[in-house]
């Protein structure tokens, strides 16, 4: 059984595809891709030796040794270009995802898509892939035990005109506000009320890094605002 963060990012992976989980653990996403019959064939793939002997052991028992290769890499290192048409890179930093695309171009530029969840800098790894020519094409929010996560399904794309995304789009997915998602306005509501009552107990204080902070929090304000405005229409 799948938490509900990793099965929305199995929901995201394309029917009938070749796909490479990364940063895999325990192999959970291409075990339910294949037993639901969304894939064709899979590799369960990460860095280290721990998770990959916890994976293949879950792959040994659900009977699927035939449809899911194991390959120990660093990114997508042990992939040749055109080995798997979909990648997942899920459940890692976001520095660690742009390190990944970028130090495995030659793979990442002939894939049909890419399914990421980065846990940090996610506004960073918006923009990183507007700038090296991605197109998102697809923008899901779960909430998951408390957590919000978000993701996203992009593409490589052959046009020149790159797409230009505002602050507010960067940071909180343009597609997500464009479609008014009720997770991304939960967590707007929640992340206006909990910046609001920590610059309320600031104004009585004094001091420079209370002066910056407060002018964090007022831009940050503004921020959320500006996208609960996409939910007033």
């Amino acid at each position: 059984m799948l938490s509900v963060r990793l099965k929305a990012i199995a929901d995201c992976v394309p029917e009938g595809t070749i796909v490479a989980d990364i940063g895999t653990d325990h192999a959970y996403i291409p075990i339910y891709l294949i037993e639901h019959k969304k894939v064709k064939k899979a590799f369960a793939m990460d860095v280290n030796e721990g998770p990959l002997i916890r994976a293949e052991e879950h792959v040994r028992e659900a009977g699927l040794k035939e449809q899911i290769k194991m390959r120990r890499s660093n990114g997508l290192e042990k992939l040749s270009p055109g080995e798997v048409e979909a990648v997942i890179i899920a459940g890692m930093g976001g520095g660690l995802v742009m390190r990944i695309l970028t130090e495995g171009q030659a793979v990442a530029e002939t894939l049909q898509e890419c399914i990421l969840q980065p846990q940090s800098e996610i506004a960073k790894v918006r923009e990183f892939l507007l700038q090296n020519g991605y197109q998102i094409v697809q923008e899901e929010m779960v909430l998951d035990e408390g957590k919000y996560y978000p993701m996203m399904r992009v593409v490589p794309s052959k046009e020149s005109e790159r797409e230009k995304w505002d602050e507010t789009q960067l940071r909180y997915g343009k597609l997500l506000l464009e479609m008014r998602h009720p997770i991304l306005e939960q967590y707007l509501k929640r992340e206006e009320q909990l910046k609001a009552e920590i610059l309320e107990k600031l104004d009585h204080q004094r001091g420079e890094h209370i002066t910056k902070r407060q002018a964090e929090l007022k831009e940050e304000l503004i921020c959320i605002r500006k996208g609960l405005k996409y939910y007033a229409v």
